[in-house]
């Protein structure tokens, strides 16, 4: 595991990057490696992963923490020397540590290492359809989290064994030190070096988390999506991010939501637009035409001397309104397509109809001309 990059260049910022240039970055490495987009890629799927695990140690502050100051080692007990035996390989709280330590000049004391603590959010994408995010659907998506050791129940200790308080702290996870100054005796705490701040000493780690009492695994939960939604919006699933610590509840998993582009359709707000190609004779004589829409094939009569350009419109036939009653409109945009490829038949015929009209047909090309006779006369 020597050979793995560090988090920061895996998401492609600086080591100073803030909250949002790491959420950010971290979107859109998803998006760019996600196995949906590259079916049957193992290393799309890889880097999909390595993304995934970069972003949940550099969003969780505490994990950014011991990882801007150990390495790999501050955050994976299995990296290099880290391991049942590594200072590393535990659950160090950073926070407790530093509020330890402050607490003693009058600024709060450190939250018990063993009390409940809820687990951190996860995020990942989904991408659907058009048709699906207009109309709604149920989706299964597959994503990493850290979920309780089965094999320890969340303990850290191999199953037959039990973690024990420790004897030097009482199971507080910190020492309280005492010293004389000028100014009278300085109270001060610091975290326990014999159990590392976690109030409990495990003789025998459980093989399978290595004594953290937390493991990485794939999850999949299905998810409800509502009509209407629109791309790069959030579904909130209640309980199913990160496991907690010490009995805590899990966080919540954040789905992104990607739309792939539809062949036809361009969607504005609720309302969707597609462009419908047509002969110059259905332009000129009118004619009934198909309309594709989200429910199906629709007729509609074009009528006579249509424009190219012209815009009409078919009422509640857009994307149904998130969380309201009603639907947006579809619009369709007239293209007047110019034949080619003609035969010497077709060509004669073409000149012959031109030379049989007039500027009483040409509307535009008329008012043209007459601003060319009051320009140059």
């Amino acid at each position: 595991m020597a050979d793995k990059r560090d988090y920061y260049e895996v998401l492609g910022v600086n080591k100073g990057a803030s909250d949002d240039e790491i959420k950010k970055a971290y979107r859109q490495a998803a998006k760019k490696y996600h196995p949906d987009l590259h079916p049957g890629d193992k290393a799309a799927e890889e880097k999909f992963k390595e993304v995934n695990e970069a972003y949940e140690v550099l969003s969780d502050s505490e994990k950014k923490a011991r990882y801007d100051q150990f390495g790999h080692a501050g955050v994976d007990p299995n990296y290099g020397a880290g391991g049942a035996g590594s200072p590393f390989g535990q659950d160090i709280d950073i926070g407790d540590i530093f509020s330890s330590f402050f607490g003693g000049f009058g600024g709060r004391r450190s939250a018990n290492p063993n009390a409940p603590r809820r687990g951190s959010d996860v995020e990942t994408t989904m991408y659907i359809s058009f048709e699906e995010a207009a109309k709604g659907c149920k989706k299964t998506v597959q994503y990493q989290a850290i979920s309780t050791c089965k094999d320890c129940n969340g303990t850290g200790a191999q199953k037959g064994t039990t973690p024990k308080t420790c004897s030097a702290c009482g199971g507080r996870g910190q020492v309280t030190i005492n010293q004389r100054t000028p100014f009278g005796t300085v109270q001060t705490s610091r975290p326990c070096d014999a159990c590392k701040g976690r109030g409990k000493i495990i003789e025998t780690p459980c093989r399978t988390c290595n004594g953290r009492g937390q493991v990485r695994r794939k999850k999949t939960v299905e998810v409800n999506v509502p009509a209407g939604i629109n791309d790069e919006q959030v579904l909130n699933v209640g309980g199913h991010g990160n496991s907690g610590v010490n009995g805590g509840p899990a966080g919540d998993l954040h789905v992104y939501i990607g739309i792939r582009p539809h062949p036809i359709f361009e969607r504005r707000g609720d309302d969707i637009w597609c462009d419908l190609p047509i002969t110059f004779a259905q332009a000129a004589l009118g004619a009934t035409v198909t309309v594709p829409t989200l429910d199906g094939k629709a007729s509609y009569e074009i009528h006579e001397g249509t424009q190219p350009g012209d815009v009409f419109k078919l009422k509640g036939k857009g994307v149904q309104h998130l969380g309201g009653r009603g639907r947006g409109d579809q619009f369709v945009r007239v293209v007047i397509e110019v034949p080619k490829n003609l035969n010497n038949k077709q060509k004669d015929l073409i000149r012959e109809f031109d030379a049989a009209m007039g500027d009483k047909n040409y509307q535009k090309r008329k008012g043209f001309k007459d601003k060319l006779k009051d320009i140059f006369g």
